[in-house]
């Protein structure tokens, strides 16, 4: 299965806008060298339609998920609880640091979507947050 993706490079820990073509494999051997480095910014897409664009951010043990369903509206998934609620992570988005409420984060291990656990699925838990808003 093909699908188009960009993401940090781990050779320089930016962010590489381009977006590349390729098989899941390629994908999921770049996510494992991100993780191995503890710390990545990921998006990913059909090559079939510009939407939806899966965003997966982690640094250390903790991930956040979005979604954007379209360009005016992004999504996030609700956390595993791996995090209290009052409590704020430290995730990269592109290449700044972002402090994400502790209500969206997962443990990076058991739910990134790319190992071990349930896949993440379109239809939730996710709760809608407006784009200019969605880190405080």
């Amino acid at each position: 299965m093909s699908v188009v993706w960009a993401a940090t490079s781990p050779e320089s820990a930016r962010f590489h806008p381009v977006e590349r073509r390729s098989e899941v494999k390629d994908l999921s051997d770049r996510f494992n060298s991100l993780r191995s480095r503890g710390q990545g910014y990921v998006e990913v897409r059909s090559p079939h339609r510009e939407f939806p664009v899966l965003i997966l951010a982690f640094r250390d043990d903790h991930a956040v998920v979005h979604l954007m369903s379209d360009a005016e509206r992004m999504s996030l998934l609700v956390g595993d609880g791996t995090v209290p609620s009052g409590t704020k992570v430290e995730v990269p988005i592109m290449d700044d640091l972002a402090a994400v409420a502790g209500d969206f984060v997962l443990g990076a291990e058991c739910r990134s979507g790319m190992g071990p656990g349930a896949p993440l699925h379109p239809d939730g838990p996710w709760e809608v947050c407006p784009v200019p808003g969605l880190f405080r």
